[in-house]
């Protein structure tokens, strides 16, 4: 599908048709544990909490930084994710509250369309978006946390996930 860059590097967007209709991954992405299952980037380690079913809903995230290793002095954490935007098979993001202080402000998510070939399936975008991140780690240098490809892995996972018919746990 497609994959960009844009709004002066401060967003990733790359997108993906998975194989399945759009009720079905956006069932997957409103469950805490379906972040965990396709999450590429390993540092999603498991969640707490009930499925989202509107904006402003929270779950926390067990995470594990040293994945990444880029900072694995931060080890293990948890971070509240508070859904943003609920457009039922249409659109889901959300921002991250962890320990950090200031807060970050980035956010990721996923628009969801039929496929306009007419399959069953689902063209899906992921996001990331840091354009409104508190100006002490704009100044870091640190953004984009998480990279195009990894956005691309996690919707290749998305894809394996919902054809095999994601069950939740």
């Amino acid at each position: 599908m497609t994959d960009a860059i844009t709004d002066a590097v401060t967003r990733i967007e790359t997108s993906r048709l998975v194989a399945a209709p759009p009720a079905d991954v956006f069932a997957l992405l409103c469950d805490p544990q379906g972040h965990v299952a396709i999450d590429s980037s390993g540092m999603l380690q498991d969640a707490t909490g009930e499925p989202v079913t509107a904006a402003g809903d929270s779950f926390v995230v067990h995470m594990d930084r040293e994945s990444l290793n880029d900072f694995p002095e931060m080890g293990r954490y948890d971070v509240t994710v508070t859904i943003r935007d609920f457009e039922p098979d249409r659109l889901i993001s959300w921002t991250i509250l962890g320990r950090i202080r200031p807060q970050i402000g980035h956010v990721y998510g996923y628009r969801l369309a039929p496929d306009p070939d007419g399959s069953d399936g689902t063209v899906v975008t992921s996001f990331y978006d840091w354009a409104d991140i508190h100006p002490d780690w704009a100044a870091a240098g640190i953004f984009p946390v998480i990279s195009e490809g990894a956005l691309r892995g996690t919707l290749g996972i998305l894809d394996r996930t919902v054809r095999r018919g994601y069950v939740r746990g």
